[in-house]
């Protein structure tokens, strides 16, 4: 049985949500020491003490993690940081949309007429 099991519905398309599935399996697995590999939608991943899946859906993404006895204790920090990355990457408009939007807010101002 998961330690942690996470379903979070998105907006996406599928391969924007795939795209976003990897971006956040890249910074976690940076963060946490994760390897793993990709067969299709699934995501398998592993490291001494944790084992998982992260499966991409049209409509959703789901999340499962077995730790191990050591890491439990640990299991409310790692699934902050688990729903923080959810929430960056998968909370409101598509990937392409967000990074437009970001860009727009960081352009200053213009002045008119010269």
């Amino acid at each position: 049985m998961a330690d942690i099991d996470i379903r979070r519905a998105h907006h996406f398309g599928h391969a924007a949500a795939h795209k976003a599935a990897e971006q956040m399996a890249d910074h976690l697995g940076r963060k946490f020491g994760l390897s793993g590999d990709w067969d299709g939608d699934v995501l398998r991943f592993q490291r001494p003490g944790v084992t998982g899946s992260l499966t991409v859906g049209a409509k959703d993404i789901h999340l499962s993690v077995t730790l191990g006895f050591l890491l439990k204790a640990m299991k409310g920090s790692i699934e902050q940081a688990i729903h923080h990355e959810l929430d960056a990457l998968f909370a409101g408009k598509p990937a392409a949309k967000q990074a437009s939007a970001t860009r727009k807010k960081a352009s200053p101002p213009r002045k008119k007429g010269g």
